[in-house]
């Protein structure tokens, strides 16, 4: 996207991400308004928060910026929608926030999380060697997007012939803005309609099956016997906090996985460095997840009046924190626009910061270099055949479709 004059800057427009995400108006607004009033189709508007610095401010304020008063995406939603998302870990605030984390943090601690990667790296080698089979695949679906699902249903203990339907309803969750994806250029990501109201009946069924039979050693087991707040969840609730789940479990790892592999073909030297030295692949992780980081935005509301950068915010305006901006602060990161596998220190914000920190960091972590360990050691080449195309989104940095030619190592 261009604009020859600041007030042509438009970072809501879903159309200005197809191509790429919209840098050089990041990068202009963080020089000149680095807390931009946007304007919405809707006829309502929103501040964009781009400096790194601020985004972690609003993060680590949550009482003054909420996620819970009006969720976390920037179409206003109904009261049942909203009602609906409450129940979500991602649109809480503390102190209940703190009481529905707390007791899930354990199954996602280093230690635990290390315990999983021999089972990672044998769901990774099968995956590579079907794609080897195939020798032509369509990298998206046919590779990356099978290690998350198949990896969050065996977390949560999910029937493995209904994986590829939980990814489908997954992806149109956070990619309902794409005609191809949502079925409509003009939904959004609280419309999503099938992908959040078929996995949420799927959730509750699920909860309702497994409250019949004996406990397993699984998380739905787990969220099912633990008392939140002081109660045990309904089948309802447990249905909302499915879809956030397994959808985060499915769609951002996927998302990394793709533009991960994606980002090193356009960059040969830092592939070949990978390759001489798989010693590099975590850093290599990190500044995947900086430089295409696979969540644009998270949502905020005021709850008070306050002021940022000498712009007065209200009380029920909305803040929305640009990650993908704050991932390339020239005042944070050297050089913000190379890829640059051995960047260090690198503080991005793929993870989100504070309370609200991603529960599943070392997972996806641990998947991702994993991932990439074992594609390299399968794969001596691989080349993307025609253009690769991006999801039409300004809330999911993924991409949608690239076909590859593999050639085994």
């Amino acid at each position: 996207m261009s604009a020859s004059t600041i007030d042509q800057i438009n970072i809501y427009d879903p159309d200005n991400y197809v191509e790429a995400p919209p840098h050089a108006a990041f990068e202009r607004l963080r020089r000149e308004h680095p807390v931009w009033r946007q304007e919405m189709p809707d006829g309502t508007w929103y501040w964009a928060v781009l400096k790194h610095a601020d985004v972690v401010h609003v993060s680590k304020n949550p009482v003054l910026f909420s996620a819970q008063t009006g969720s976390v995406v920037l179409e206003d939603g109904t009261p049942e929608s909203l009602a609906t998302a409450a129940n979500m870990l991602l649109s809480m605030d503390p102190p209940r926030h703190t009481a529905f984390r707390r007791p899930m943090a354990p199954q996602f601690k280093p230690r635990v999380i290390a315990g999983m990667e021999p089972r990672i790296r044998s769901i990774c080698r099968q995956i590579m060697v079907e794609a080897a089979q195939k020798g032509t695949v369509e990298f998206v679906h046919e590779v990356t997007s099978k290690l998350p699902s198949q990896v969050i249903g065996e977390l949560m203990g999910l029937p493995a012939e209904d994986w590829d339907q939980l990814q489908q309803w997954a992806e149109m969750n956070t990619s309902s803005q794409d005609p191809d994806i949502g079925g409509d250029a003009d939904s959004s990501y609280r419309q999503a309609g099938n992908g959040l109201s078929e996995m949420g009946l799927y959730g509750y069924q699920w909860a309702m099956k497994r409250r019949n039979e004996e406990p397993r050693e699984d998380l739905t087991s787990l969220i099912l016997e633990t008392e939140f707040s002081g109660k045990y969840m309904t089948e309802a609730e447990f249905a909302t906090f499915f879809v956030q789940l397994v959808t985060a479990g499915n769609d951002t790892t996927k998302s990394m996985l793709s533009g991960g592999l994606a980002a090193l073909l356009d960059h040969p030297e830092q592939l070949a460095a990978l390759r001489a030295d798989h010693a590099k692949i975590p850093g290599a992780v990190e500044e995947i997840l900086r430089w295409a980081n696979p969540l644009h935005y998270f949502r905020r509301t005021l709850t008070a009046d306050t002021e940022l950068r000498g712009v007065e915010m209200k009380a029920g305006e909305k803040v929305a924190m640009i990650y993908t901006s704050a991932n390339r602060d020239e005042d944070v990161f050297e050089n913000p626009h190379a890829f640059d596998i051995t960047r260090d220190p690198n503080p991005h914000l793929a993870f989100g910061v504070a309370e609200h920190f991603c529960l599943g960091v070392h997972l996806a972590r641990l998947e991702g270099r994993v991932f990439i360990e074992e594609f390299l050691k399968t794969f001596r080449d691989y080349r993307v055949i025609g253009e690769p195309k991006r999801i039409r989104s300004n809330l999911n940095n993924a991409m949608k479709e690239m076909h590859m030619a593999l050639t085994l190592a």
